[in-house]
């Protein structure tokens, strides 16, 4: 996965102002020190923990909340610290009984005794050395920087587990490989727990357990599912989630024809990044004028474009198949809007930039184009990006259609 501004997945009003600055505020890029806490002493740690099976369960618990939340199988370091057992999506603020705080750690109440946090705690305060960096000089830093940093467990093909098994843990080498070194927990011949070092490939994740310390990515975001529970609309196909603008006074004829663009389903054709990653997280924008009926160049003025901004998580194991949308991407299609401009990527971080587009709109028999800014970053995958008429969207509906390594199926609905 990788690191990230927080988005929020939602509608919002095409700002009016020049493009937001990038704050760029980590120094460690630019002094070339490395972090306090690596992902190779993490994966390293939890492989040497005296786990039992209430540990993998805590694990595999969080990871299964946070895929039935729509994010991916994941157990952020936050989440382990201050809730264990918990998942990207649950409010961990209010879900539990008080705070305390465990030898230094801030938490809240839980139901597992023996958390994974402890051993972690116990571990790293007992002045064990590990293989990658000798003894830890300040035992709480270290772990006040774990709790506060970006990092997790990504387990994948969780849904595989048998229950029992203990993990392959492995870390992500930031370096787009798809081989690692991993350490497996092994029992001998005698009854006795040893750690040997193998070489991790996602064909391994697939066929048993593997943990990976990665970076979270997607926490930030609000997703489709979650959406989906804070609005009992989502259930009909939508809801009032595209935002439309304040000053169009124009007044909506009774017979003006307007539709509704919806987005049914996303089908991933083949997976982004290494399998380290985790997930792809892709965004799909679209630019338009709602509602539009101006009948004079003076009322075009009146109106502003929109841009609706969604995420979507979709797992590895989930190549090919079909993800339920059902998201409307405009709300209020009008006979007078011509095309609306759309965007599909996949977020790999960067600096923001824009995507100057337009939408046409007929006004009086003529066509007018909308300038449109569409954010995005700089590193981003653009897997398509254009201009979708009402023509062929008509055309098109409930229909497949094709777009770079991305299927999507339109509907247009009227009403």
């Amino acid at each position: 996965m990788k690191t990230m501004l927080k988005r929020i997945a939602v509608a919002v009003l095409l700002p009016m102002v020049a493009a937001c600055e990038f704050v760029d505020d980590d120094i460690d890029k630019h002094t070339g020190n490395e972090p306090y806490v690596a992902l190779d002493e993490v994966a390293e740690i939890l492989a040497y923990l005296p786990m039992d099976a209430s540990h993998l369960a805590e694990v595999h618990n969080a990871v299964i909340s946070s895929s039935g939340n729509g994010y991916d199988e994941e157990y952020t370091m936050s989440h382990l610290f201050e809730a264990p057992g918990s998942g990207v999506g649950e409010n961990i603020a209010n879900s539990n009984e008080g705070v305390t705080k465990v030898g230094g750690i801030i938490t809240k109440g839980t139901e597992y005794k023996n958390p994974l946090r402890d051993l972690i705690c116990d571990y790293v305060r007992g002045g064990v050395p590990t293989k990658s960096s000798a003894r830890i000089p300040d035992p709480d830093k270290w772990l006040d920087e774990l709790q506060k940093s970006d990092m997790q467990i990504y387990w994948p093909f969780s849904e595989n587990w048998d229950g029992e098994t203990f993990p392959v843990v492995t870390f992500d080498p930031e370096d787009n490989s798809d081989v690692n070194i991993g350490y497996r927990i092994a029992v001998g011949n005698d009854g006795s727990r040893y750690v040997e070092e193998v070489l991790v490939n996602e064909e391994m994740a697939e066929n048993m357990p593997v943990w990976v310390v990665n970076r979270n990515s997607d926490a930030g975001f609000t997703t489709l599912e979650m959406l989906r529970r804070e609005d009992p609309e989502w259930g009909a196909g939508g809801g009032s989630i595209i935002v439309t603008p304040a000053f169009a006074t124009a007044t909506k004829a009774s017979d003006s024809g307007l539709k509704s663009l919806m987005l049914k389903d996303f089908t991933m054709k083949r997976n982004y990044d290494t399998w380290f990653t985790g997930a792809s997280e892709f965004f799909v924008k679209t630019g338009a004028v709602e509602d539009f009926t101006a009948s004079t160049e003076a009322e075009l003025r009146l109106y502003s474009p929109t841009v609706t901004d969604f995420v979507i998580v979709v797992r590895r194991n989930q190549i090919g198949i079909p993800q339920p949308f059902n998201a409307v991407l405009i709300s209020e299609w009008s006979q007078q809007l011509e095309s609306c401009a759309f965007m599909i990527i996949e977020d790999d971080g960067g600096t923001i930039e824009d995507w100057n587009c337009t939408a046409l709109v007929r006004v009086a028999s003529k066509s007018y184009g909308v300038e449109i800014k569409i954010p995005f970053h700089s590193r981003d995958d653009i897997v398509w990006r254009g201009q979708l008429t009402s023509r062929w969207l008509e055309a098109n509906s409930n229909l497949v259609g094709h777009f770079g390594d991305i299927d999507l199926t339109f509907e247009v609905l009227e009403y």
